[in-house]
């Protein structure tokens, strides 16, 4: 009689078990079909402004594109309490108006490519961003090692980091310098991707409510992460060119 019955629980045990993988598959396509439409969204927004050289130039000659940086900075520092707290329509709209801006950020740095002649770069910087993305974020997905004790290293890499993009923005402007740092950047936020996919993957629980705003903010931050990676591998592209 305990056979039977161990054999039975087995099989609900398997059920179990390939109901929450399928779960988890379907929650981990939201995100990244999230994550998908918010760079599609950033690179109509980015396209429109940089095939418009009047507003391309308003924007890269004017504070425009700093409130747009203060702004994406403020909304990735809040976003866990409006997507987790706030109504799913505000969660929304800080997803899209965080890609939208992102777009309008991006646009003069496109503009500035296709005008230098070299809008192929554009693409290949895309097609790089996606193969290195993908290659983490499945490295994350799929490892078995524990990745949140890297947490304080990139949080603190990716301050540091920050602080010598502006300083060298505002003060030094120096190509060699820009070089390094976003070399640096490459690096360190693969490892972010591979870190928030794992992070991501294991905020899932099996029919909660909450796999819906998880979603959300799961692809609000592989998106930031990947477009991350695209402007800093594009511009070591344009810098090589030159």
């Amino acid at each position: 009689m305990n056979e039977p019955r161990r054999q039975f629980g087995g099989s609900v045990a398997d059920a179990g078990g390939v109901a929450i993988d399928q779960g988890l598959r379907q929650y981990m396509l939201g995100v990244y079909n999230y994550m998908a439409l918010a760079i599609a969204g950033t690179g109509f927004v980015s396209m429109y402004i940089a095939s418009n050289e009047a507003l391309a130039l308003q924007i890269a000659l004017s504070p425009l594109k700093w409130v747009a940086f203060v702004g994406i900075l403020g909304m990735g520092w809040f976003a866990p309490r409006v997507i987790f707290s706030g109504s799913k329509v505000a969660a929304h709209a800080m997803f899209w108006t965080y890609a939208a801006l992102w777009g309008v950020l991006i646009a003069p740095m496109l503009y500035s490519f296709q005008q230098a002649g070299a809008a192929q770069e554009i693409y290949k910087a895309f097609f790089i961003t996606a193969s290195v993305f993908g290659a983490v974020s499945l490295y994350g997905y799929t490892t078995k090692k524990d990745l949140s004790g890297w947490a304080s290293f990139l949080f603190m890499a990716t301050i540091g980091l920050l602080i010598a993009i502006v300083v060298n923005a505002i003060i030094f402007q120096s190509g060699m310098m820009s070089l390094i740092t976003s070399s640096l950047v490459v690096l360190i936020f693969s490892a972010v991707t591979a870190y928030e996919t794992q992070m991501i993957k294991s905020m899932y629980r099996d029919g909660s409510a909450t796999n819906d705003r998880a979603a959300i903010f799961g692809a609000f931050a592989l998106y930031g992460s990947f477009v991350t990676l695209f402007i800093h591998i594009l511009n070591i592209l344009g810098i090589m060119r030159d």
